[in-house]
């Protein structure tokens, strides 16, 4: 039968949540959909249906009676049978016999006085408020003002005065507290005075917050006051602090520690008293003078306390008006005590939230990581965090403060040596179950840390520190790649500092550099990642002078392409590498065409090994980009005949400047020209198959611009296969008119031009033939 109720309630239909915003308008829309709803469900014999929705729309009538009022609602808008139904219910109420009941139902329904007179409610408040009076426990009578508190501030906020007069009423029955019936029932239940206590302080602190709510600081030295003539009950005191505004406590810091020094500690521990007084300066500050007094009176009675949990959650908030208001001695200070309590009977170890907590406040008040370092008492501190994941987690937070506040770069050998070791005990903390975001945050974060440490024009000991670095963060490969890249910046900068002209010292720390990179770079296991190292650094070489260095990071990026697989992880999803290395080689083409063949390897040795390492890579049955390589090839065998090249690399000699336009060196490259050319053609028969043809077409026009732009038509052969390729781009419907309009305009405004006649009778030979 429960089961059964429980499924009517479960309204499927809609909810009273959804009433809260809705016009009358809305109102009367939803109640006629339930209507026809009703209608249907009864019809189609859903009987379950439709009583859940009659139970609906009597709820919703309910809502409607108990919450709905329009902003001009009036008891004069409630008609007499309303408002006679509504008093009827008032005196049923009034004549429930049991206090307790009688006092909370009314008080439920407390706003519907508004159907009966415009005073209802602030006649019933203070009467509600003299009821409680009758209740004897008061521990009841004080949960009891709480609600009539909360229901007050919901239905008339406005009035104020029967707050207070909640507030003083439970002052005057607060000795009940101390009577015989209290006691005793305390000792029948066997419940001690300090914890019994513990209970009244929610009720107390919402009546208070009640109370408190914008109200004037005049009020709270009232409440301070009359907590004087009860003899600084901790308790109330607690709560004063507690409810009022932070800078109103603040301003009267010393006048509650002198009340705190006078309350009875038997029953609410003195300790706790300063843990709120703590926590309102953290918000507002005292004033200045009594700034170290404060800091005195309270840490005497911290630092007397015995039981660790009690001592490190009051110490936790005053380290952070320590940090505000103080230099390093005092923060020193309290930090050394905190260690002197915390660490007998690895005491630290139940208390890690609070430790984590307090190294987030000294971070936030003191970020200068040199003045930080110098605070003899923080590393020490950070020792106590012994629990690896809780370690790790404090040593992110102290990254991301340096990385976050830190402006300049550094070589201040104690941040230095203080976050190298923070970020090896991150580093340390990788192992095979470490999630790869983990590994992200923890390489981002050691990276931040490289890139600020600076040795100024000492190179040797940047070159030093990156050594070192890898050393100690090898497991993380985002970190390897950075130090390569710094190290290549430090090469540069060598290069800079030097004007490009390398005497035989910096010439030797520049291989250096280079040498760092070329034994690092195998250890990375992501094969892109290597190649494109492997490129910029053979680039910084070459810039360097260092020709045989570059050669072998070329070299060793050749050897590596047919390692590259076929599909590669990406964003944790599988996906084909072949973009990924058509990026990659032409990238490669455009550094090789200032590359200087090495005198013992023969002509363009480099492009040669790379041509037949891509002749040899298995590519996709369905790719083209063998094809699309083989063409940017082309590109940069055109560029390499050119008698001076478009860009070089300063001092050092390209092979238009070693073969000075040699016939010999011309005629290797028509001929590797040729290969290349028969290779592509070779592929554009195999895509005469049908379902080829459009991929056939797409790669002839784009051969036919290739010549255009890169080779000499006046060539008979050349002119001649790029007619072919126009027709064959145009042979099977599939090229794109627009474009080849527009192709054959450009070679017409060539033509116009000087020594460029035979463009004009290229036109002639190139038929446009119309898309069907």
């Amino acid at each position: 039968v429960r089961t059964r109720l429980e499924e009517l309630d479960d309204l499927e239909e809609g909810s009273q949540k959804e009433l809260l915003n809705l016009t009358q308008q809305d109102y009367m829309n939803r109640i006629e959909e339930l209507n026809q709803s009703l209608k249907d469900a009864w019809s189609s014999d859903q009987k379950v249906k439709a009583l859940k929705i009659v139970i609906q729309v009597k709820r919703m009538y309910l809502f409607l009676f108990l919450f709905f009022f329009p902003d001009n609602f009036s008891p004069e808008s409630v008609n007499d049978t309303a408002k006679e139904t509504c008093l009827n219910w008032f005196f049923k109420i009034a004549s429930i016999r049991e206090l307790i009941p009688r006092f909370y139902v009314e008080a439920a329904i407390l706003k519907c006085n508004k159907f009966l007179s415009k005073m209802g409610i602030s006649e019933c408040l203070p009467r509600l408020t003299s009821m409680i009076r009758g209740i004897g426990d008061p521990l009841v009578a004080v949960y009891a003002r709480a609600y009539l508190c909360r229901v007050g501030m919901e239905v008339a906020p406005q009035l104020k005065e029967s707050l207070n007069k909640n507030f003083f009423d439970f002052l005057l029955t607060f000795k009940q507290i101390h009577g015989d019936t209290v006691q005793n029932q305390l000792i029948v239940q066997c419940v001690e005075i300090p914890l019994y206590l513990t209970l009244y302080s929610p009720a107390i602190d919402w009546i208070l917050q009640c109370i408190a709510y914008r109200a004037p600081e005049v009020l709270l030295t009232e409440m301070m006051e009359r907590c004087k003539k009860l003899g600084n009950n901790a308790l109330l005191l607690n709560s004063v602090m507690s409810a009022f505004r932070a800078e109103f406590i603040a301003a009267r810091s010393m006048d509650f520690i002198g009340m705190i020094k006078e309350c009875d500690e038997s029953g609410f521990p003195k300790h706790l008293l300063f843990r709120s007084l703590g926590l309102n300066l953290a918000l507002a500050d005292p004033p200045e003078n009594d700034r170290l007094q404060i800091l005195n009176e309270a840490w005497k009675v911290i630092t007397k306390l015995k039981n660790p949990q009690d001592y490190i959650n009051c110490a936790e908030v005053w380290v952070e008006y320590t940090c505000r208001h103080f230099k390093k001695r005092e923060v020193n200070t309290v930090l050394a005590d905190i260690i002197k309590h915390m660490t007998p009977d690895r005491a630290f170890e139940d208390a890690y939230p609070q430790l984590q907590s307090i190294i987030q406040k000294v971070i936030t008040y003191i970020y200068d990581f040199s003045l930080l370092f110098s605070v003899e008492k923080f590393l020490p501190f950070l020792d106590m965090f012994q629990k690896e994941n809780v370690r790790v987690e404090v040593c992110k937070c102290i990254m991301e403060s340096f990385i976050k506040h830190q402006q300049e770069s550094t070589k201040d050998p104690v941040i230095l040596n203080a976050l190298l070791h923070i970020c090896k005990t991150m580093h340390d903390s990788v192992n095979a179950l470490t999630l790869e975001d983990e590994k992200r945050m923890l390489a981002a974060l050691i990276n931040g840390f490289i890139k600020m440490v600076s040795f100024g024009r000492d190179f040797e000991q940047q070159l030093s520190f990156y050594v070192e670095a890898r050393s100690m963060f090898c497991n993380l490969e985002p970190v390897l790649v950075q130090l390569i890249h710094s190290v290549n910046q430090l090469a540069m900068e060598t290069r800079k500092v030097m004007k490009g002209n390398h005497s035989r010292k910096t010439a030797a720390f520049v291989r250096a550099c280079v040498a760092f990179c070329f034994i690092t770079i195998p250890s990375l296991s992501s094969i892109f990642t290597r190649l494109n190292l492997y490129l910029h650094s053979g680039q910084v070489a070459l810039a360097n002078q260092c020709l045989s260095q570059a050669d072998a990071f070329f070299k060793a990026a050749v050897s590596l392409v047919p390692e590259v697989p076929k599909m590669i992880s990406i964003d944790g999803k599988m996906r084909p590498s072949d973009a990924f290395l058509l990026e990659f080689l032409c990238n490669f083409f455009s550094t090789l065409l200032v590359v200087p063949d090495h005198p013992e390897q023969g002509v363009l040795f480099l492009v040669r090994g790379l041509l037949n390492v891509i002749q040899d890579y298995t590519w996709e049955d369905n790719s083209d980009d063998k094809v699309r390589i083989y063409t940017n090839v082309l590109h940069l065998l055109s560029a390499m005949t050119q008698e001076t090249y478009i860009y070089h690399v300063d001092k050092v000699d390209s092979n238009d400047t070693l073969y000075g336009g040699d016939s010999k060196f011309l005629a290797e490259i028509n001929k590797l020209c040729e290969t290349v050319i028969a290779q592509i053609l070779d592929h554009l028969k195999t895509l005469g198959k049908e379902e080829t043809l459009k991929r056939q077409s797409q790669l002839a026009l784009y051969l036919f611009n290739t010549i255009l732009a890169h080779g000499d038509l006046r060539n008979n052969k050349l002119n001649q296969l790029s007619v072919n390729l126009w027709n064959l781009a145009q042979k099977h419907g599939f090229a794109d008119t627009k474009t080849m309009v527009k192709t054959l305009e450009y070679i017409r405004r060539r033509s116009k031009q000087p020594e460029m006649s035979h463009f004009a009778d290229l036109a002639l030979r190139l038929p446009l033939q119309s898309r069907t």
